[in-house]
């Protein structure tokens, strides 16, 4: 991987090991995403305790519940982020092996996240943290999948939640940058124990089906919601 704006002093292997072969080594990247979602579902939706101990009040938002209401899409206008552009306090990731960049918090660590093909996260909050995967994929466009709002979901209900969590979708919207298209959703997945939020930006490109995941703990997502849809909505495809 190609690491623009940034400077960390260790790398996880998955990074290092790309590192070496843009420099010239022979042995072929590592990629650790050519697995199914279930598979690095598992590692999503592993239980902790709360990490900082504090209690925040839920926000007040309409829930749209899987399988009741009706679900509304926004349709929002493209607005690709340059390098001049990347807003204060966040570091651009970028891996032209694999063809994606996105931004996070520039205080942020790497660390290998099971299944995944990057990740980052928080230096004290270990549920606070964006990742990126993807799988191979005959698709060309995110609209092949099918309507938005089938799409989102069934992947909320049927991938990212696991048996015992009760899923909420709260937002979908669609957006399209440099002819690519990206759907952005927001939801929580509600534990016996604890409650995670979350922000997913799903697209297709380069045979691949890429899916970048940014959450925390529910009882925080008041204080850094705006944070990381910053982070959700600045995923894009590059061509490989």
């Amino acid at each position: 991987m190609v690491v623009s704006s940034i400077s960390l002093s260790c790398f996880s292997p998955c990074l290092y090991s790309k590192l070496n072969y843009l420099s010239g080594s022979n042995e072929p990247p590592r990629n650790s995403a050519i697995s199914s979602f279930r598979n690095a579902v598992a590692a999503e939706t592993e239980t902790t305790s709360d990490d900082d101990g504090q209690i925040v009040g839920h926000l007040q938002r309409r829930p749209l519940l899987l399988g009741l209401g009706t679900l509304t899409a926004t349709v929002l206008p493209a607005n690709p982020l340059k390098a001049e552009e990347i807003p204060a306090k966040y570091r651009e990731f970028v891996d032209f092996i694999d063809g994606y960049s996105y931004i996070y918090p520039q205080d942020w660590k790497d660390f290998d996240f099971r299944g995944h093909d990057s990740a980052f996260k928080d230096r004290y909050l270990q549920l606070q943290n964006v990742r990126v995967r993807f799988i191979p994929t005959q698709k060309k466009d995110i609209h092949d999948l099918g309507p938005m709002e089938e799409v989102v979901t069934n992947l909320v209900k049927h991938v990212y939640a696991a048996p015992n969590q009760r899923p909420t979708v709260y937002d979908m919207q669609e957006r399209t940058v440099d002819g690519k298209n990206y759907y952005t959703f927001e939801y929580v997945l509600t534990s016996p124990n604890y409650s995670s939020a979350s922000f997913a930006t799903i697209g297709i490109g380069n045979g691949r089906y890429y899916t970048l995941i940014v959450g925390a703990l529910e009882r925080r997502w008041r204080r850094v919601r705006d944070k990381l849809k910053v982070v959700a909505d600045s995923f894009k495809i590059l061509d490989i």
